[in-house]
């Protein structure tokens, strides 16, 4: 066993005497040591729930015959970040999580991991740091949040809170209204209710083959996730036996796999920077062209909030991801899981329990996948958009450009009446390099939708939360920061937007374009001290991931 290296021998007891003084028995040093590596923390309802399912994967851990060892990596919750400061610390959190696990788990020689894991960031990082280490590993996510209900409607976050800030701020609500929605939206424990990043990673956790079957959907609170804990526990020790890691399942097969049922469930954008980093933590390439290729040979087959109408406990009752994997069997390739079974085993068990929620493809929502990508001058390296969000009026757009070089620049214009049908919202100098940390644009692009302003596009080169809607385009490379065409658009311009012919452009003659390059200078970088300043150093561009690459 890997962990010999610390218990085995004359030589190591001085490690045995510290490993006596956390409580590990005589016996159990005969044991495979289980790392449960938990992302709990009191600050985000994903993860208030975890200290349960921390006792009911150790009971697993112990009934497979393991000895385990909980450690903790800290988390960033998106919708508390937003708006402020703090979203430049989301997407970074992302890579110093992967850097804590690689830390620990080398330096005690884990012999196998259980990842506990629910949110945005934190989920990617541990797949990350999965593949990076690669010793046997399976991931518990902690599961999607139930509705909450105010005068007998269902309530979610994205809907009910932040663009009912857009809402209120119309007129369409009174402040007595808005505060009964952002008291009922969050009803308890799990990540927000839609196919927001949260839980679209969960999705491509499962899809990947490092989940249990079910866990992605199985609700948070539920005695169902405890099984799943539990039995997850025990599995890790006989992947542990069977000396399978997660390299023998995170292969190109498995990447392929995932991409076609983020599409077909029309998950958020964020997987254009989060599969292709884990993909490199697997020693697989993977780019931009593969969601496109890919998405447009694959129906979109849910409706879910966001842009549609069910939410994910609908689409656990459906039949969950091994529901949706079956609809998609034919697009699929076979591969390993954590589970003992392969991917068409996983399909050939599972039922669809409502032909509308999870669709057949022959009767799919949409002809193609959730996102598009985007090419033209002012994003030669591609720019990313949710087009199952994106209302079939606006699929084709022209307008013109009001520029801000900050979100709250953005958001102050908004809030005050600046911004009306027609316009293009230009966000820049917020991508991975300028934000610093790529900040996403929830708050604007649903105060958008709130205001009823539903003839307005937002392009950046920022990022957008799973839980945006409408022609809200991301990711645009190369970012203002590094020179990119975005950065010399200026107020009035005509931008032409073509979703379905994957078409962007800034409507301005080369020789213009190439006189405003001569006058524009890089800004001095918005945070200059701690680890953003060296995030800003190493991270790559939004095409490639936002990744480091060593």
């Amino acid at each position: 066993m890997k962990s010999d290296a610390i218990k085995k021998g004359f030589e190591r007891a001085p490690a045995r005497a510290l490993l006596y003084g956390t409580g590990v028995t005589e016996e159990q040093f005969n044991s495979p040591f289980i790392g449960i590596c938990s992302s709990f923390t009191d600050l985000i309802p994903g993860h208030i729930g975890m200290r349960a399912l921390e006792r009911a994967i150790e009971k697993g851990v112990h009934t497979g015959g393991g000895y385990s060892f909980i450690f903790s990596v800290p988390g960033v919750c998106d919708g508390i970040s937003m708006g402020h400061n703090g979203m430049h610390f989301s997407l970074p959190s992302r890579d110093a999580i992967a850097d804590v696990i690689e830390c620990v788990v080398e330096a005690h020689q884990l012999d196998g991991m259980v990842f506990l894991t629910n949110c945005d960031k934190i989920t990617p990082g541990m797949l990350m740091a999965a593949a990076r280490i690669n010793v046997p590993s399976i991931f518990v996510t902690a599961g999607p949040m139930h509705t909450g209900n105010w005068r007998m409607q269902k309530r979610s976050f994205i809907n009910d809170t932040v663009e009912a800030v857009g809402r209120y701020q119309k007129g369409d609500i009174d402040l007595e209204e808005l505060h009964n929605c952002e008291r009922e939206a969050c009803p308890g424990e799990g990540a927000c209710q839609g196919m927001f990043t949260a839980n679209t990673m969960a999705c491509m956790t499962e899809v990947l083959g490092m989940s249990l079957p079910g866990c992605a959907t199985a609700l948070a609170g539920q005695a169902r996730k405890r099984r799943i804990a539990f039995n997850s526990g025990v599995t890790v020790c006989e992947l542990v036996r069977k000396n399978i890691t997660p390299r023998s399942i995170l292969n190109e097969k498995a990447f392929n796999n995932a991409i076609i049922a983020d599409l077909a469930l029309g998950g958020s954008t964020n997987t254009t920077l989060h599969l292709p980093a884990i993909a490199y933590d697997a020693g697989i390439e993977l780019d931009l062209n593969s969601f496109d290729k890919l998405s447009r040979s694959t129906p979109h087959i849910t409706s879910l909030n966001p842009g549609g109408e069910y939410y994910m406990e609908d689409l656990d009752n459906a039949g969950g991801i091994p529901a949706v994997m079956k609809r998609l069997e034919s697009l699929l390739q076979d591969n390993d899981t954590v589970c003992g079974l392969t991917v068409k085993e996983i399909c050939e068990k599972a039922v669809v329990y409502d032909e509308n929620i999870i669709r057949s493809m022959d009767k799919a929502y949409h002809k193609e996948g959730g996102i598009a990508v985007l090419r033209g001058n002012i994003a030669p390296d591609g720019c990313v958009v949710k087009q199952s969000a994106v209302n079939e009026d606006m699929l084709v757009f022209s307008g013109k450009a009001k520029v801000f070089d900050a979100e709250e620049e953005a958001m102050e214009a908004i809030l005050g009446g600046v911004i009306q049908n027609g316009d293009v919202v230009v966000i820049r100098y917020e991508g991975p390099k300028g934000g610093p940390g790529m900040r996403e644009m929830l708050t604007p692009t649903a105060t958008i939708m709130g205001m009823g302003l539903n003839k307005v596009a937002l392009i950046t080169d920022g990022r957008f939360s799973g839980g945006s809607r409408g022609p809200c385009i991301g990711h645009i490379s190369p970012e203002a920061m590094e020179g990119g065409i975005i950065a010399l658009v200026e107020d009035g311009d005509i931008i032409d937007i073509n979703i379905p012919e994957r078409k962007i452009a800034l409507n301005v003659p080369d020789n213009i374009l190439a006189e405003r390059r001569a006058v524009w200078k890089q800004p001095e970088p918005k945070i200059k001290r701690g680890y953003l300043a060296k995030y800003v150093r190493g991270v790559s561009s939004a095409a490639q991931g936002a990744i480091f690459k060593y």
